[in-house]
């Protein structure tokens, strides 16, 4: 602790979900006469819903507002020293100071702290390669990012878009493009779109999004982007084609933003995050936390460090965070992987692990996939869904859950999170108590057949 202050110093790099969440948490357990807090924050805003930009930018989210939980001044007016369009250029864990610079004026300065938290989050992954940086080409991760978007798509006009990608972002941002009335094709590398899923999985997807109008194009890697005489895109080429562009949205993924964080020698993990305790303390560092997206997390189905960027984890981080540098004690026990998203009306979730994923970490499975509807089939509206869950060889302990279907689908991935988290069996799931009335669910419910089936194929191959 630095001994010339009378009151300990946190210093928070990073102003959005964990960074932001754990500057209040502290705030809520110490006052300012206890605990100075300064937080910086390279963008214009803070404490926003970075998943929510791709609805912005569809329209479904009428006003950009709308997706920040806290300003600046709301943060300012809570005794945070908050600095924004400040970037943090470098960190002296030995000097227990952090490098600043101003990005309106371009001067630096060194602040000293008794507490740091890293919460750069992650960046977009920009592949390198003629023309990524061309005008009409965009990545989107932050709010700027989205108001550049939209400024654009208002100032262009011709309708066709690219997007390059085909994960979560990609997928929503395809959806965002067809409500605006934009003729749109996604370029996949992989075979099918949402490798998050396995593939016979993703192809239910890949078909969805062809039945919505979106040209799905797989097994195929951009080369370079064309740009017309005006220096704007006009064209994204793979190795045999090229797509005519007047827009082209990169939806590649992320990658842990730990730049300075690995300069200054800080402990990385195989995905590039930072590596932290239960506690979400940096470790072999006493005095530095970090969470959000720049952080790899213990995956309690395969045991092993993950890289999985959302904002519900960053915001638990930020308060196990905040509660530890204030006084209090709290832990951040791990993750199963749960995640839900829709391209229009199709839903589409997963939690624990895929078929590829439970073959690198050794582990024997079995795999069932079922099909049902999301109401007793009588009733009006019932719609289709198909799950597919994985069990463990001989022990049936369940290893993930993936769901494909219309309205009432995605949300029941929840009922396998919390399965996977208490380490259930496939057996035992079977016995579940759900909650049943015909608008709701089948006698059954979907995840219920699927873990039947899963149990008696245990059953069978024991």
């Amino acid at each position: 602790m630095n001994m010339s202050r009378t009151r300990e110093r946190l210093v928070v790099i990073g102003g959005d979900a964990a960074g932001m969440s754990a500057a209040s948490q502290a705030r809520r357990l110490k006052g300012p006469d206890e605990l100075e807090i300064v937080a910086f924050e390279r963008g214009h805003f803070t404490s926003y819903s970075a998943c929510g930009i791709p609805y912005w930018v569809g329209g479904d989210v009428s006003e950009r507002d709308e997706l920040i939980a806290r300003t600046p001044e709301e943060h300012r007016a809570r005794g945070i020293d908050l600095r924004l369009r400040t970037e943090v250029t470098e960190l002296d864990p030995d000097g227990q100071r952090v490098r600043a610079r101003d990005l309106e004026s371009g001067g630096e300065s060194w602040t000293s702290y008794d507490r740091l938290v890293i919460a750069t989050g992650a960046r977009p992954i920009r592949p390198d390669m003629p023309g990524v940086d061309a005008a009409g080409v965009h990545g989107v991760q932050t709010l700027d990012d989205g108001q550049a978007l939209l400024d654009t798509l208002e100032g262009t006009r011709g309708r066709r878009a690219v997007v390059v990608g085909a994960g979560y972002i990609g997928v929503e941002m395809a959806e965002a493009l067809i409500n605006r009335g934009y003729e749109v094709t996604v370029v996949n590398r992989g075979s099918e779109p949402m490798s998050t899923l396995d593939p016979d999985m993703g192809r239910l997807v890949h078909e969805a999004m062809e039945g919505l109008g979106i040209t799905m194009v797989n097994d195929a890697e951009v080369t370079k982007i064309l740009t017309g005489e005006d220096g704007r895109v006009r064209a994204v080429v793979t190795r045999d084609r090229e797509f005519p562009a007047d827009v082209v949205v990169l939806g590649i993924g992320v990658r842990p933003e730990t730049a300075l964080a690995k300069a200054a020698g800080l402990p990385l993990g195989p995905h590039g995050g930072l590596l932290t305790d239960r506690s979400m303390r940096v470790r072999g560092h006493e005095d530095i936390w970090s969470g959000g997206d720049c952080v790899e997390v213990l995956d309690l189905v395969s045991g092993q460090e993950r890289h999985i960027p959302l904002g519900t984890h960053a915001n638990k981080h930020g308060q196990v965070i905040g509660t530890n540098v204030g006084g209090g004690y709290a832990t951040f026990p791990g993750v199963v992987g749960t995640a839900v998203s829709k391209v229009c009306d199709l839903e589409i979730a997963r939690t624990g692990l895929r078929e590829k994923d439970a073959h690198r970490v050794g582990l024997r499975f079995e795999a069932v996939t079922i099909e049902s509807t999301s109401r007793a089939g009588y009733y009006p509206n019932a719609s289709a869904m198909t799950v597919k869950m994985l069990a463990e060889h001989r022990t049936g302990r369940l290893l993930g859950v993936q769901i494909v279907g219309r309205e009432g689908a995605g949300k029941r991935v929840d009922i396998a999170a919390v399965a996977l988290t208490a380490g259930m069996t496939v057996e035992q799931m079977t016995a579940l108590d759900l909650g049943y009335a015909p608008p709701f669910s089948p006698v059954w419910d979907p995840v219920l057949v699927a873990a039947r089936k899963a149990a008696a194929k245990v059953r069978g191959s024991s």
